[in-house]
């Protein structure tokens, strides 16, 4: 609990910037899956009120970061394979959803903006940072979601995007992956430019389960080790 700071930012409320403090922690690993969060401490080392720590770990439970123990208080939530297989499960059939309609309603523009996403994706890898891995991918992504139309098919996705960011971030760590995702996000490309809606669902749902696959065989070292 000693690597982090407060994050500050003029334009946010102090609940809103503990709260993306903390969350960025969590994402992080600085507070790791199983430590206690003690409002007192956390309140003493950034620097702010009992308060917006209480709001701010209240928000990180909806979002599944944070888990309530009775007598124990808040835990910083594990990663396991059951909950990683629940939300891959559901990311899977709103991905196959999205590419489906990005293929009959996108626009030449759209199709543009998401090859310029997947070079930026290309160009980042070269780089360290795996928050900018993570953010480039999800920007490429939420492009097809936006060529959907559909406002709540939008709403839904970027929901399940905070709960998906961790495992985004387990297999990002990973630099033997990201050959494999360059080709498979230049391929998704090349279908939603074509509109060829079959090979778009196809290659959509080889990227997301080859996904699963290796972070569920992460993990599962994990809990065996």
């Amino acid at each position: 609990m000693d690597t982090f700071q407060l994050q500050m930012n003029e334009y946010l409320p102090l609940r809103d910037v503990v709260f993306q403090t903390l969350r960025q922690a969590i994402l992080k690993g600085e507070l790791e899956p199983g430590e206690r969060l003690m409002e007192i401490h956390l309140a003493q080392k950034l620097g702010v009120s009992r308060t917006p720590v209480r709001e701010a770990i209240r928000k990180l439970e909806l979002e599944g970061l944070v888990i309530m123990i009775p007598r124990k208080g808040a835990i910083v939530a594990e990663i396991t394979v059951s909950e990683l297989e629940d939300v891959l499960e559901v990311r899977l059939a709103l991905e196959e959803l999205a590419v489906k309609h990005a293929c009959r309603k996108h626009t030449d523009e759209q199709v543009a903006k998401l090859q310029r996403a997947a070079a930026e994706f290309r160009r980042v890898l070269h780089g360290s940072d795996i928050s900018a891995y993570a953010q480039a991918d999800e920007e490429f992504h939420e492009i097809i979601y936006r060529m959907t139309e559909n406002k709540r098919l939008v709403q839904i996705l970027n929901n399940l995007r905070e709960q998906m960011y961790r495992y985004r971030l387990e297999y990002l760590k990973d630099k033997s992956s990201h050959a494999q995702l360059v080709c498979e996000h230049d391929e998704i490309v090349s279908a939603l430019a074509d509109g060829d809606e079959e090979k778009a669902l196809r290659v959509m749902t080889q990227h997301v389960e080859r996904q699963k696959e290796y972070i569920i065989q992460r993990l599962t070292r994990k809990e065996e080790a």
